[in-house]
């Protein structure tokens, strides 16, 4: 038996959001499903999309999120932040569990040893290196900031 992709996760879980009448989730899993079906459709007949893939997808659709939540505050309107802060929570349900920044640095740690890294201006590629073993796992905002200071204090 195939391990189940997260888009059939996600069907499985929009038949039940929609018999509990949960709109609000029912909402965001429609969402969800419209950006993983449209990734689809660019790919050829045959092709599905990989476990990454749906990852990424799901994580621009957060990262949307937060960025809507600071445009809101900047304007003053808080009232619309639940919103978007609860769609980032059904979205989180379908992503990986999120390293702790301890964990990241340690990598951060591993990869400037690695690549023999010296400075800022290496930076770069450390945060590459760092981003392919923490996919899913990590934004790319923090990974940046921990090899910044990471490199900043060598």
């Amino acid at each position: 038996m195939t391990p189940e992709t997260i888009l059939e996760r996600i069907q499985r879980d929009l038949t039940e959001a929609m018999k509990s009448r949960d709109a609000d989730t029912l909402s965001t899993l429609r969402m969800l499903k419209s950006a993983l079906m449209e990734a689809k459709t660019k790919k050829s007949k045959d092709q599905v999309l990989s476990p990454a893939e749906e990852i990424d997808i799901l994580q621009r659709y957060s990262k949307k999120r937060r960025e809507a939540i600071d445009e809101f505050r900047k304007l003053g309107r808080d009232d619309l932040v639940p919103r978007e802060e609860q769609e980032i929570a059904v979205t989180a349900r379908y992503l990986p569990q999120a390293l702790p920044e301890s964990e990241i640095m340690a990598l951060v740690r591993e990869a400037i040893r690695a690549s023999g890294a010296s400075g800022p201006k290496d930076a770069g590629r450390v945060i590459g290196a760092v981003m392919g073993k923490v996919r899913g796992q990590a934004d790319g905002a923090t990974v940046s900031r921990l090899v910044r200071e990471a490199l900043g204090a060598s």
